[in-house]
């Protein structure tokens, strides 16, 4: 083997005989530095390049052996290098102590080369494969960061401009890639189709079939004052195309100049209404089949007036479903009565707001699921006809 291919060992100990024993055994496979002391054995684990694997023996003059690695394992130059300790003792209480600080296997004096040069090599193909898998950690984390970034470039990059209308939007991902989507139709400077949908699971393969909506949603624009018809649409596009997922979707158009909206959902939690004139706030569930199970499923939508400041809601169920420390959950209740007591805020203020009440809600916990909350105000037009209610 080539010395400049052969693995490096730190072997730590006070006593020559011990020094002279273990190199005889070690020289030949490995490249081995020497230090007598604590001091000496720090100093060499800090050499670059720094020893693949270090020999420590316990019992040493000054700084013994449990110090020695309670430092390295503090630095983080030298705390994933394997520490294999070298002992005469063989009290339960001592091994026990030296795992506790790091150390990863025990050889016991007097040496035994066979068991010198399989303990070596076993830990050294060990840190080998942990490295293998850092590596391949860091490849995942960097393909999931750049599978973040093409996902959020699929969402609107800004809300659509319509007539009489406030909008925002937040989508919060439980993971770096999620299911959860939205997107927007806009028909002219008054007409607006709204699509919110939930994929089933989570990970990149809901983030994939997230991506699939943008495609599919686009293709029923057309159609986009039908909310029935998109759905049919969406679902004639997914269905086939994915097994084990589904997808759950709310699609909402909104008819400024008419003063009238139109919903129709897939399974999806219900559209949520405030009427501030009225002092009402309700949920409209006009569900079908969730998308992309059932190719004959049909569709229907409900029609509205659209009231002035009024309020439209679209959600996923990750907030109905955040659960309290009592494991109680937010719920549609939860909403309505944020609802009705902040409809005087900006849309902006209100969807941060909502998020800050759920937050504190959950106490703060990590969520179980992605979340995306829609929040639509109408602030009436000027030029806008006034219809009856229906």
């Amino acid at each position: 083997m080539n010395a400049d291919t052969k693995k490096i060992l730190l072997l730590v100990d006070d006593t020559p005989a011990n020094i002279q024993i273990a190199l005889a055994i070690l020289k030949d496979l490995y490249q081995v530095r020497v230090a007598t002391n604590g001091t000496k054995a720090l100093e060499l684990a800090n050499t670059e390049p720094p020893p693949d694997l270090i020999l420590l023996d316990v019992m040493m003059p000054g700084m013994d052996g449990f110090e020695v690695c309670i430092r390295l394992k503090a630095d983080a130059k030298t705390c994933e290098i394997p520490v294999i300790f070298l002992t005469g003792q063989t009290e339960i209480e001592d091994e026990t102590r030296g795992f506790e600080v790091g150390g990863v296997d025990y050889i016991h004096k007097p040496f035994s080369p066979a068991v010198v040069k399989a303990r070596v090599h076993t830990h050294l193909v060990l840190r080998g494969m942990r490295e293998q898998l850092k590596q391949q950690l860091m490849a995942i984390r960097s393909e999931l960061e750049t599978a973040r970034q093409i996902q959020l470039s699929i969402l609107p990059r800004e809300m659509p401009k319509i007539e009489g209308l406030d909008i925002a939007a937040r989508y919060i991902p439980m993971t770096e890639v999620a299911g959860d989507f939205y997107d927007f139709i806009v028909v002219d400077e008054r007409r607006l189709g709204v699509l919110v949908a939930d994929v089933s699971g989570h990970g990149m393969p809901a983030a994939l079939i997230s991506s699939m909506l943008k495609i599919a949603l686009a293709a029923q624009a057309p159609f986009a004052t039908d909310p029935a018809r998109v759905l049919t649409g969406l679902n004639d596009a997914l269905c086939g195309k994915f097994q084990g997922h589904f997808v759950t979707a709310a699609y909402l158009f909104i008819d400024t100049g008419n003063r009238k909206i139109r919903y129709a959902g897939a399974g999806h939690p219900p559209l949520i209404l405030r009427n501030q004139a009225a002092g009402s706030t309700i949920d409209i569930e006009e569900n079908g089949l969730m998308l992309g199970a059932f190719p004959d499923a049909t569709y229907s939508a409900v029609e509205m007036p659209l009231h002035e400041d009024g309020w439209s809601l679209l959600y996923t169920d990750g907030i109905l479903e955040a659960a309290n420390s009592s494991e109680e959950e937010f719920g549609i209740g939860g909403i309505k009565l944020f609802l009705e007591n902040n409809d005087g805020l900006t849309v902006d203020m209100f969807i941060d707001g909502l998020l800050e009440r759920l937050s504190c809600w959950t106490s703060g916990q990590e969520t179980q699921d992605d979340l995306t909350l829609l929040a639509i105000h109408f602030k009436g037009s000027s030029s806008a006809r006034v219809v009856s209610d229906i």
